[in-house]
């Protein structure tokens, strides 16, 4: 289960009714560090990093955990609690307390190793309430991010980078991860004579048309991001393109440019001084030109090369629609046929019982004028073999 996450109980700074404080030192602490510790050592560095790039003092973070505190979208933290069995099969006082034990132990040990962007910090195994469980409190974090800052909070890119990319609305990254866990639980379980039995968590496994339909979903996230990074590209090329523009020849200092005409000539004399700034400008002008003309052909390209992904995704989305649509009409098909076994089955049964009865019926008319099959089939095969 997903815990909301109590720190202070988890450590036992203060006990709730449910704990018998006389058996809390037999209760296991595998980790408990400072969340503000953890948070100064993974992202500091890259705080520092977004700070230097930031022309505006507004857009610099000054304490991110407080960041993370305030945001709408992400937690400072997340727990999970994970328990085997119930108090009336592993319960404190039963056969399988001590296995349970060991089981959450192994776990627990092993979770940091499992989940390298879901950083532990707090890691505790409760003797001393109804029946063994462990508390989990973790920091999702991820590295390499395009957007805010390099290094940050998020529970589902951390989850992605572990392999688990969300499909469908049961399929999320959170379920498969649990569910991946849950499996990691059971395998150890399994080692010390405990076998998982599923109640109610076992799904049943992905369809062809589902499968096809998740992996047509995977290649339109594949190029959305793709028409991302593009775009993110032409943004570049036209503020390069922008600042090219903006870089225009000094106007004032050629209009001042002293010309004097030549005597007998239609040629005209000024100053070297003169002559190299106007030089220089027209060279200026030569190379400003042939960049522009550059980055214009980068941008018509970079433009076209959109519009050719706009319209895969495009196609894509619509075969995604027609599995869906594909799909519901497979799943209604599977619907009336089994309808149709199920009412073809009772059908037959009830046919089968009534052959039953006339059956039994002219046996027992046989037997009351003295026929007996039975033992009629029992002289014949005596004769046959003589």
């Amino acid at each position: 289960m997903v815990g909301k996450g109590s720190l202070n109980h988890n450590s036992r700074e203060f006990y709730a009714s449910n704990v018998d404080p006389s058996r809390s030192h037999l209760n296991i602490e595998f980790c408990h560090e400072d969340i503000r510790t953890v948070y100064h050592e993974l992202f500091d560095d890259a705080q520092e990093r977004f700070n230097a790039k930031q022309t505006r003092n507004d857009r610099r973070i000054e304490d991110y955990y407080k960041k993370i505190c305030s945001s709408k979208q992400e937690k400072p933290f997340h727990e999970i609690v994970l328990q085997i069995g119930n108090k009336d099969d592993t319960g404190i006082n039963t056969e399988l307390a001590e296995t349970a034990k060991k089981c959450l132990t192994e776990y627990a040990k092993g979770f940091q190793a499992r989940n390298p962007t879901l950083r532990v910090f707090w890691s505790h195994l409760h003797m001393d309430e109804a029946t063994p469980h462990i508390h989990i409190d973790f920091v999702p974090y991820i590295t390499g991010s395009k957007r805010g800052m390099d290094t940050r909070v998020s529970l589902k890119q951390a989850l992605a980078q572990l392999g688990f990319k969300g499909g469908t609305r049961s399929a999320t990254e959170w379920n498969q991860w649990a569910q991946n866990e849950k499996q990691a639980l059971a395998e150890i379980m399994l080692e010390h004579g405990i076998e998982w039995e599923q109640l109610g968590t076992h799904e049943e496994h992905l369809s062809v048309l589902d499968y096809k339909k998740q992996e047509r979903e995977k290649e339109v996230r594949a190029l959305d991001t793709t028409i991302a990074e593009k775009q993110a590209q032409v943004d570049k090329i036209e503020r390069t393109l922008q600042s090219v523009q903006q870089q225009v020849v000094d106007l004032d200092g050629i209009e001042n440019v002293s010309v004097k005409k030549a005597l007998l000539s239609d040629k005209v004399a000024l100053p070297r001084s003169d002559f190299e700034n106007l030089l220089s400008a027209a060279k200026q002008y030569v190379v400003y030109r042939r960049q522009e003309d550059r980055l214009q052909g980068l941008l018509d390209a970079a433009n076209a090369k959109i519009k050719q992904m706009e319209g895969i995704v495009s196609e894509l989305k619509q075969r995604v629609t027609a599995l869906v649509s594909d799909l519901s009409n497979v799943e209604f098909w599977h619907k009336q046929e089994l309808d149709k076994i199920k009412s073809e089955s009772r059908e037959v049964r009830c046919e089968n019982l009534m052959l039953k009865r006339e059956q039994k019926g002219l046996m027992n008319l046989l037997r009351r004028h003295g026929i007996d099959p039975a033992k009629d089939r029992t002289r014949e095969q005596e004769r046959d073999e003589r």
